[in-house]
């Protein structure tokens, strides 16, 4: 069982070039916000470098110079990610409620940082004002699994994080095959936190809330899921290894996501 409750990974202000994984000493501070305002995240570092491997406290603290994504390129493998996953995407897209997971993957190089980590957007979706956001649940597997039952899948979830699906509309609709089109580099920004399972023994207790600029954009509580996290887990894993590190995004709550240019804090 982890020893924290939410980890960060970061560069800290004493050596930016070393990468560290801490817990931040405030329990109620909203990580994000205060590194987009600039203000000091106090963390208690721990002896690894990696969430997955953090180890015990050092006793030593550090201030955030930069904060980074939960897990690093190295250590996400393949990213998988479920489409149509809330019962209300489907009625508002008007689609019939799938019967098993939608499934596309994004490459380990979509991984971003959160604030100030910047999402490049491909020139090639600029004319058709088709960049867009997903605000979504990203579930981070912590022992390697297989061949899973959807009664046992949560005991192999290192924590949860938040994440944003970034995708080019004018390229998703051109094909039916999704891949390309979520796939450009720093496609898929997360964290700051991982917040531990242990935390959060019912993560369909958890609401869902993107905002773009303050603004609220997307909401959904996961009893809205039309497959749980378990379900998730236990199908993709059957046949199939997903190793320590595997970054798993839920699906796009709703509101359905608007097709404009768009800039992300």
């Amino acid at each position: 069982m982890s020893t924290w409750t939410r980890l960060v990974r970061f560069h800290p202000r004493s050596s930016p070039t070393s990468t560290l994984v801490g817990e931040p000493i405030d329990p109620s501070l909203d990580v994000g916000l205060a590194a987009y305002e600039g203000k000091d995240i106090v963390v208690e570092v721990y002896e690894g470098s990696s969430v997955l491997r953090a180890g015990e406290k050092t006793g030593r603290r550090e201030v955030v110079e930069r904060l980074l994504s939960p897990v690093g390129e190295d250590e996400v493998g393949t990213i998988r990610c479920i489409g149509l996953n809330y019962v209300k995407h489907a009625q508002e897209a008007k689609l019939d409620i799938p019967s098993v997971p939608v499934v596309f993957l994004k490459p380990s190089t979509t991984l971003a940082g959160p604030w100030p980590d910047r999402i490049v957007v491909p020139k090639f979706t600029i004319p058709h004002e088709s960049a867009d956001y997903e605000s979504e649940l990203g579930v981070i597997i912590g022992r390697d699994c297989k061949d899973v039952s959807e009664e046992e899948a949560l005991d192999y979830v290192l924590g949860y994080t938040a994440t944003n699906d970034v995708s080019s509309r004018k390229s998703q609709f051109e094909t039916s095959q999704w891949s390309f089109s979520k796939g450009f580099d720093k496609a898929c920004p997360a964290g700051p936190c991982v917040v531990s399972s242990a935390s959060i023994p019912d993560p369909s207790a958890l609401y869902l809330r993107g905002l773009k600029n303050e603004e609220v954009m997307q909401e959904s509580p996961l009893t809205d899921l039309i497959f749980s996290i378990p379900k998730i887990i236990s199908f993709l894993s059957q046949g199939t290894t997903l190793r320590s590190g595997t970054l798993i995004l839920t699906g796009e709550s709703s509101p359905l996501s608007h097709s404009t240019l768009f800039t992300e804090r």
